[in-house]
């Protein structure tokens, strides 16, 4: 048995356990200093209460296995700061937002807030650069609900001299005016936000979800936001309750996140899980999702913030997550006008939800939105309806409707029009499909360039719920049918096994090059 440490605080070390299966795999036993300390399922987990700048051996051990020692060093830490020495209760009453920030203030280099247990009523904190921010176990960043509370983040601030702009809030993609989040980072660097504690949005339909398009002084706020951030790690805790994202990074780069359980109801609105917008280098790995909307959705802003930032999302690797109730597992777009690449999903669990991928864009996106080199890899889905969706027909946004925007006939190519390129899936297995196996739909006038899938088995549910594959004009429900493509350069099928459906096999139209290698005879 193998695994590997993947992140190292002074307090804390995280480790991930290699081809053992996806998730949850065989119990094992964690020894530190030739100790057991924990028994786990999880591929990826972390273990806490470690001591500062302290040596440590490490190994795994099962009832048929044992690892090799590994051994690291715990990073050094400075002091401290308890924020109850700073005035917070931690009673769930007092507003202990004040005194969470002066501790967050003080911090030093090389030093650790620590919220200890207990429940801590806030708004918004912000961070600041070189900070450790622990919490501890039984304790509850409890956000308050009251909208009066919150500091607004303006979408766009004009520049003295009228030539330039400061972006600070955003939403859907565009530069608007947004409540902070709870947790907020603007322009700050080597951050980690640690511990086996709670951050809770306190969200419901009385509050935050009540009419939630409606804008209302400002639009709501994430459970963290990061803008214009650097070297970010959040490891190990519970965030639910989101008033909407849970977490997004916004033109971020250097960015982790490790071993955190992300909880909304599944009629929450707007609850994405990670919506990485415009960031670059970021890992998401032994995450739990289950939400609301899309678990994860990788964007790069709307045609504004795409065509004059031109900022891809790129090197994305998302792995060992569980992926359950969403609309989709992992989503691109539909704000992706910045483009988005080098994306890759690998040894994943995707549970009932609508779509397993799902690529969403529209004419209008523009140029720069470029997709391209995707990869899924060593996928198990159960209880998806559409394990795979691409969409070149979103019919999101005031004109999604609009005949410029879903007719199906070839319009001219120009800077609006955004292209799709080299997506790849392979090694995936689906249980209980319910609508289609595939729904690929390209632009006429700019066909999706390449899409291989290799290695894939889908099987249908016996009682399959029938529905719309995805959110564009022209199609209808389906229930149980093969893989429908339209609009491909070059579409490449190697051992697709698709069985139990009742409806269409096969609907392939407009594929310049195909080629089908080891398809079920059930499928042709």
């Amino acid at each position: 048995m193998e695994f590997k440490i993947i992140f190292t605080t002074a307090r804390q070390v995280v480790i991930e356990i290699l081809d053992e299966g996806i998730y949850e795999i065989e119990e094992y036993e964690i020894y530190l200093n030739d100790e057991v300390i924990k028994n786990s399922q999880k591929a990826v987990e972390s273990n806490d209460n470690l001591h500062p700048d302290t040596p440590y051996s490490i190994f795994i051990k099962t009832k048929f296995d044992i690892s090799e020692k590994k051994y690291l060093t715990t990073n050094k830490e400075f002091v401290t700061l308890n924020v109850k020495e700073f005035g917070a209760k931690g009673d769930g009453i007092q507003d202990a937002t004040v005194f969470i920030q002066s501790a967050i203030c003080a911090c030093p280099r090389e030093g650790r807030v620590l919220i200890p247990k207990g429940i801590y009523k806030v708004t918004s904190l912000f961070l600041k650069s070189n900070l450790v921010l622990e919490l501890a176990k039984d304790a509850v960043l409890s956000a308050i609900t009251d909208k009066n509370k919150f500091p607004v983040l303006p979408g766009l601030i004009e520049s003295y001299d009228e030539t330039e702009e400061y972006n600070l809030g955003t939403w859907e993609g565009n530069p608007l005016d947004m409540f902070s989040a709870v947790i907020t980072g603007i322009g700050v660097s080597n951050i980690t936000i640690c511990g086996q504690g709670v951050l809770d949005g306190n969200a419901d339909f009385m509050n935050w979800w009540k009419d939630p398009k409606v804008k209302n002084k400002a639009y709501r706020p994430r459970m963290i936001f990061l803008n214009h951030c650097d070297k970010v790690t959040v490891q190990g805790i519970t965030i639910r309750n989101s008033p909407s994202w849970n977490i997004h990074p916004y033109f971020s780069r250097n960015l982790k996140f490790i071993d955190l359980a992300i909880l909304n109801p599944k009629d929450s609105p707007n609850t994405d899980g990670i919506n990485p917008e415009s960031c670059t280098n970021v890992e998401i790995t032994g995450v739990y999702f289950s939400v609301g909307d899309d678990c994860i959705a990788i964007k790069s802003g709307k045609t504004y913030m795409g065509s004059k930032y031109k900022t891809a999302s790129e090197n994305i690797i998302i792995r060992q997550c569980f992926m359950k109730d969403g609309h989709g597992s992992v989503t691109i777009g539909s704000e992706m006008s910045g483009g988005v690449r080098q994306v890759t999903v690998r040894d994943c669990m995707f549970f009932s939800t609508d779509r397993g991928f799902r690529l969403k864009t529209r004419r209008g996106r523009g140029w720069d939105g470029v997709i391209d080199e995707i990869l899924l890899d060593h996928i198990i889905m159960d209880q998806v309806k559409t394990p795979i969706v691409i969409n070149s027909f979103y019919y999101c946004d005031p004109d999604g409707h609009s005949e410029y925007v879903s007719t199906k006939k070839a319009q001219p190519v120009d800077e609006r029009t955004p292209s799709i390129h080299n997506i790849a899936f392979q090694n995936i297995t689906c249980t209980n499909c319910h609508v289609a196996a595939a729904f690929i739909y390209g632009l006429p006038e700019k066909k999706i360039n390449k899409i291989f899938m290799n290695h894939i088995q889908i099987d249908f549910t016996e009682n399959p719920v029938s529905g719309i594959p995805d959110m564009m004009d022209g199609i209808e429900n389906l229930t149980n049918g093969g893989i429908f493509a339209e609009n491909i350069v070059e579409l490449e099928m190697k051992q697709v096994i698709i069985k139990g459906f009742k409806g269409k096999g096969m609907k392939l139209n407009n594929i310049n090059h195909l080629n089908l290698d080891k398809i079920t005879n059930d499928l042709l």
